[in-house]
């Protein structure tokens, strides 16, 4: 635990300013996304999807290589890699004349990106554990939900003021700011006496130990099926709001509007997880995202875009629901193993998003002039997650019994 209220204060703003680095190479990127895809050759909408969902390839295939590192030398060598490696890729985005080079660009940002956003869930659990660390994550997530509200209308401003490429150098000079404070500020939170020895086969032994870990397995599918919804969103949110809605000016004051939601959710979250634990309230959760999308599919299925106030109206409900999930499915998922924090939580954050990329690009696909597939992606997500978090109970309560006897 830390030892002052200032101390854990500032512990939150920084691992959020770790995490929120991501927030703003995706959200920043929005109001320019049929900018840069001019620029860069693209002629379908569609392929400018791609510029968000790459990013989260690298940010699931990075951990593998940053998790077992950080295990291995500790937490603070690694993020500079991933800052080092990220500076590289934010170059390679700035002068590239490509889709494919821009998708190059991307993926290696998110492989960065990884490395901060990987070990400040490692430090997190390095330091707390169960509902008090979903309590933390939660406000860790408050502080990192700031910066999807406010990025987008940066992104907006620094494109009409410049260029597109002025908002890459914008993340540079965010990511060196947050680095020197986190090289000044941030203790070691892994000791030498709990590092394991590097070795070949570290992965693999990790991912036995996560094999024996039902839980963990569980509540990491469930968040892959979550963040994969939530990416059809955020990889389509600018074709929706401009191309469908014909609200372009309007469109980061939205997007801001809808991350409110999702952080009053996560902010009170903070509250209630200790009052009722994370299992009530995944489940309340999972439950009410079910019925928001098929409460929509019900009113609109076969027909047109409802009004942009009916739409945001369930849009702001279904993330709302999404705000309670976040922080309490990677703190259920990481409190079993909590002795390889850093490997776990490199295996359940690459799982998760090798399921949310395709997810989200199969999904996106069918939205060209209707935001119907979206909420049919969240019906069946939501349907998915709930069938394996019966599971899970169904599971337990078996093994209570055994016990019992």
């Amino acid at each position: 635990m830390l030892k002052s209220r200032y101390s854990q204060f500032e512990f939150i703003a920084l691992m959020a300013s770790l995490m929120s680095i991501v927030a703003l190479a995706l959200d920043a990127l929005l109001p320019a996304l049929d900018v840069i895809g001019m620029a860069i050759g693209t002629t379908e909408p569609v392929d400018n999807q791609l510029l968000i969902t790459m990013i989260f390839l690298g940010l699931g295939v990075g951990p593998l290589v940053f998790g077992p590192i950080s295990d291995s030398l500790g937490r603070k060598p690694v993020v500079y890699m991933g800052f080092a490696l990220f500076g590289l890729a934010s170059f390679i985005c700035i002068y590239a004349n490509s889709l494919e080079m821009m998708i190059v660009g991307r993926i290696l940002q998110g492989i960065g990106l990884s490395a901060p956003r990987t070990i400040s869930i490692a430090m997190v659990r390095d330091l707390f554990s169960g509902d008090y660390m979903a309590r933390i994550m939660s406000f860790v997530t408050v502080v990192f939900i700031l910066v999807p509200i406010i990025a987008p209308a940066v992104g907006k401003l620094v494109l009409d003021q410049f260029n597109w490429q002025a908002i890459f150098y914008v993340q540079l000079v965010f990511g060196l700011l947050v680095s020197l404070w986190f090289w000044r500020r941030q203790p070691e939170t892994h000791p030498v006496e709990k590092r394991e020895k590097f070795t070949s086969h570290i992965f693999m032994d990790g991912l036995k130990e996560l094999m024996r870990h039902r839980d963990t397995i569980g509540y990491t599918f469930i968040s892959g099926f979550i963040a994969g919804s939530f990416m059809v969103y955020l990889s389509t949110s600018q074709q929706i709001f401009e191309q469908q809605y014909l609200l372009k000016e309007e469109f980061p004051y939205i997007f801001a509007a809808l991350a409110i939601s999702i952080g009053s959710a996560t902010f009170l979250n903070g509250t209630l997880v200790l009052r009722f634990g994370m299992e009530k309230l995944v489940t309340t959760s999972l439950l009410a995202f079910f019925g928001i999308s098929l409460l929509y599919l019900l009113l609109f299925y076969g027909s047109s875009n409802p009004s942009i106030w009916v739409l945001l109206a369930f849009f702001g409900a279904q993330f709302f629901a999404i705000g309670f999930l976040f922080g309490n499915l990677r703190a259920l998922a990481m409190q079993p193993v909590g002795h390889i924090a850093g490997i776990g939580a490199a295996i359940t954050g690459f799982i998760s998003t090798i399921m949310a990329v395709p997810i989200s690009t199969y999904i996106g696909r069918y939205v060209g002039d209707t935001v119907l597939p979206l909420f049919i992606g969240f019906l069946v997500c939501a349907l998915l997650s709930i069938g394996i978090l019966t599971y899970l109970k169904l599971t337990a309560r078996k093994a209570r019994r055994i016990w019992a006897k």
